[in-house]
């Protein structure tokens, strides 16, 4: 488990940040409540693994089964949340390119961002699947971990709970940029649900 964390936040945390575009700046709160999370699930999860969970041989017996279902799973969010990042990452940069020429086309120094529908992968059915993807993959994490495993499951329920409101506010953000008749048929996050 403490492998599966860690590359998850060597790409999120390292790799992300370098891959991105430039990104609009984050207020100072946002950092900080960040950083405060991340602090207390790392302190956690590392408590539940180090002493807190279980600690022999015979607390995980009769688990492998599941522990290979939950890496497969979280493998597949982790994989599908690495490609929807980059499809988003993809109409950015051909975004600042667009930008960059029109800057040197007119001369003008404040030239509007453009905004794109995402098309690929999941994002046909929802504008969110890198959330959804990001949901499947910490759902695999607990599963690892077993039911029992309370800080993946809080972390799990923190991650629903943060990033659905964002969903359903982005997805309203959609409709009133591109127009309902554009955004038809797909949801936020949850494919023909939500």
């Amino acid at each position: 488990m403490a492998t599966l964390y860690t590359i998850h936040y060597i790409y999120r945390a390292l790799l992300s940040p370098l891959l991105n575009p430039s990104m609009s700046p984050i207020h100072p709160l946002v950092f900080v409540s960040a950083f405060a999370w991340q602090l207390i699930n790392g302190i956690s999860l590392g408590g539940w693994l180090g002493g807190y969970g279980p600690t022999s041989t015979s607390d995980w017996s009769g688990r492998g089964g599941l522990i290979y279902l939950g890496m497969v799973i979280w493998g597949f969010g982790l994989g599908g949340n690495m490609y929807h990042d980059d499809e988003l990452r993809e109409i950015r940069r051909a975004a600042g390119k667009e930008v960059e020429q029109k800057k040197r086309d007119t001369g003008v120094k404040d030239v509007k961002k453009h905004y794109e529908v995402p098309e690929a992968g999941l994002f046909r059915w929802v504008l969110y699947p890198h959330y959804l993807c990001e949901w499947v993959e910490w759902a695999g994490f607990w599963m690892v971990g077993g039911l029992a495993c309370v800080p993946a499951r809080v972390f799990l329920v923190n991650e629903i709970a943060t990033m659905l409101p964002r969903a359903l506010a982005g997805r309203r953000w959609y409709v009133e940029k591109f127009g309902a008749e554009r955004i038809a048929g797909r949801k936020a996050v949850i494919p023909g649900l939500l």
